[in-house]
């Protein structure tokens, strides 16, 4: 009896229950994929909502903007999460939408003397060729350099409003979500980081920059210059499922917006008060 390979057979329907798989898994909820500091609010949200419509799950991955933004161009997740601007290359696959904006917050230990740099003296630090505090008025102990990875979101953001040409010095501890920067800016009296400012809690301090400090106020009015968008974003033309436009609209309702605002972020739509 002549001998019969499986192995492509096997292979062929290996694909297929995993094709099935996926379209079973996509069918429970709704899938957000991306940015580390889109996903705590998006994930927020997503609780609100489900409250609301209990046969909707919103399941959301905390696995940075890149990561996000390829999930949606792939089809791997119904809506990609960033929190920097896409490139030329990406936005001509994808639809976006700005569903917030968000102030960038330099960061240091509440014991910390300084209470305002220059964005020059930030970049210098950042940069590597300040590393003592007495040197920007502080006292005189080293510098603790916090970053986020390279290809993340935040990074991104803080590269072009902050520190323009400049780079972070390879010196920098790299941290792989803000939540991480807050944690060792809030465990070491030497160290300076940047977050969200969504997620600034009493663990750590916001500098001002250039006398503008990082509030939600001066983020609204612009004097505070460093605030990014926060993205949703899908496959380019393609008109989303149902339940994924309905978390849209609530997200850009009044009450989503309205959240988004509690939790330190700036509306997108504009309420009109009623006369």
């Amino acid at each position: 009896m002549k001998n019969i390979d499986w192995r492509p057979l096997a292979a062929a329907a290996a694909l297929l229950l995993t094709s099935a798989c996926g379209r079973a898994n996509r069918g429970a909820g709704i899938n957000l994929s991306g940015s580390t500091s889109v996903s705590p609010f998006a994930e927020h949200l997503g609780e609100l909502y489900h409250k609301q419509h209990p046969e909707t799950h919103i399941n959301v991955q905390s696995l940075g903007s890149s990561a996000g933004i390829q999930a949606a161009i792939d089809g791997v997740a119904e809506i990609g999460m960033s929190s920097r601007e896409l490139k030329p290359e990406e936005a001509a696959k994808l639809d976006e939408l700005v569903i917030a904006r968000d102030a960038l917050a330099v960061i240091v230990h509440p014991s910390n003397p300084v209470h305002d740099l220059t964005q020059e003296q930030v970049r210098a630090i950042f940069g590597g060729s300040i590393t003592n505090w007495r040197d920007v008025g502080g006292e005189d102990r080293s510098i603790t350099l916090v970053a986020r990875e390279a290809g993340s979101g935040t990074y991104s953001a803080f590269q072009e409003l902050m520190l323009g040409k400049q780079t972070v010095t390879n010196a920098a501890l790299r941290q792989g979500s803000n939540g991480a920067i807050r944690q060792v800016v809030a465990e070491d009296a030497g160290a300076i980081g940047y977050i969200s400012l969504g997620i600034v809690d009493t663990s750590v301090r916001a500098i001002s920059i250039g006398g503008v400090a990082a509030t939600h106020d001066t983020g609204i009015e612009d004097s505070y210059k460093f605030v990014r968008n926060f993205l949703f974003v899908w496959p380019k033309g393609e008109k989303l499922p149902a339940d994924a436009q309905a978390f849209i609209d609530y997200v850009l309702s009044d009450e989503g917006q309205a959240e988004f605002e509690n939790l330190g972020l700036i509306r997108v739509k504009v309420t009109t008060q009623a006369k």
